[in-house]
């Protein structure tokens, strides 16, 4: 995610620029007709465009306080995976001298980390990072799991017999938690493996699972596209009718305004139109980055950047050290 202290102004205006061009052209072709081509009966009453913008506002904050739902869930979720996987690794450590299979136990859970990661990152057709200003900003940060391939990382932490196995499954994760739980299995039969720390390390599984499951609920069903389509028709009709509730508003300036401006008071619609709908069309854009926690923009929940820090900390209980790894996402 973006880890600056802000976004700056000139980042923003940059990545809305199109709707800031679209906009202009909104606001000036109402001030031409009007002005020009005598067309003064598209003058719409500001009152309409008013309650309009007041119906606007109540759907785009809507859409956007559950929007942010979805990104504090998504973090939720990602919290809980550090906390269980940081007491899976203490269990695995605290076997009694079976320090080679505590290894195995932490670098097959690392596997299904990356191998969730990974599945995480893979697009979906709802996502937006194919718009043109999210591929721009795309160049002031770099996301792992687009750079290089699953095989190459799972070969890591696994067996080659095991990294095969796992990309043949038509689910990575479901297979590496599968091998995990045979493994827990095959050691309790063999009686290296007591009770107590089976029924620990299998429950661990359950919730491991619990959590994968949520977060690929955040991943594979998107925020209602009923919503998401009548939040968007609403900001589109409202940025078209608003500049024609103005003309008539700053046409009647021109009889207490004397100099230069006089006469030429309606051209003010144009700058104060783009104004106020550069407002809820970001609002808007801000919503739709915000809806997808796991899709690769800037605003996503850094799961790179926590499987990175968990591998530090699961590697550190065994004795290793493993290289800092920065961060996927950085303000530039």
């Amino acid at each position: 995610m973006h880890l600056g202290r802000s976004y700056r102004l000139t980042e923003f205006l940059f990545w809305t620029r199109r709707q800031i061009y679209a906009l202009l052209v909104c606001g000036s072709l109402p001030v031409i007709l009007y002005k020009y081509a005598s067309m003064t009966w598209l003058s719409v009453p500001l009152t309409i465009v008013v309650l309009l913008g007041t119906a606007t506002s109540f759907i785009v904050g809507f859409k956007n306080v559950q929007t942010y739902n979805r990104a504090q869930d998504a973090q939720m979720v990602w919290t809980s995976i550090v906390g269980a996987s940081r007491r899976w690794g203490q269990i695995a450590c605290t076997l009694p001298n079976e320090r080679d299979v505590g290894r195995d136990l932490i670098f097959r859970h690392l596997a299904w980390l990356t191998a969730l990661r990974y599945q995480l990152r893979s697009p979906r057709m709802w996502e937006g990072m194919s718009r043109s200003f999210n591929l721009e900003y795309r160049r002031r940060y770099h996301v792992p799991e687009w750079e290089q391939a699953l095989d190459e990382v799972l070969a890591r932490y696994l067996s080659p017999s095991e990294t095969a196995c796992a990309l043949a499954s038509s689910s990575s994760t479901a297979a590496i938690i599968s091998m995990q739980s045979h493994y827990l299995k095959g050691l309790h039969d063999a009686g290296q493996l007591n009770v107590s720390f089976y029924l620990e390390l299998q429950r661990g599984i359950g919730e491991f699972i619990e959590l994968q499951a949520n977060a690929e609920r955040l991943k594979n069903y998107p925020y209602p596209r009923q919503y998401a389509t009548i939040s968007a028709l609403f900001v589109r009709f409202f940025c078209l009718l608003f500049p024609f509730g103005l003309l008539q508003e700053f046409d009647r300036l021109n009889d207490v305004v004397s100099g230069p401006m006089h006469g030429n008071m309606v051209w003010l619609a144009v700058p104060f139109s783009v104004i106020v709908s550069w407002m809820y069309t970001s609002l808007a854009q801000v919503g739709e980055s915000t809806e997808n926690p796991f899709e690769g923009s800037a605003n996503d929940v850094p799961i790179s950047t926590l499987c990175a820090a968990l591998e530090s900390d699961l590697r550190a209980m065994l004795g290793e050290t493993v290289r800092h790894v920065e961060p996927e996402m950085i303000a530039l």
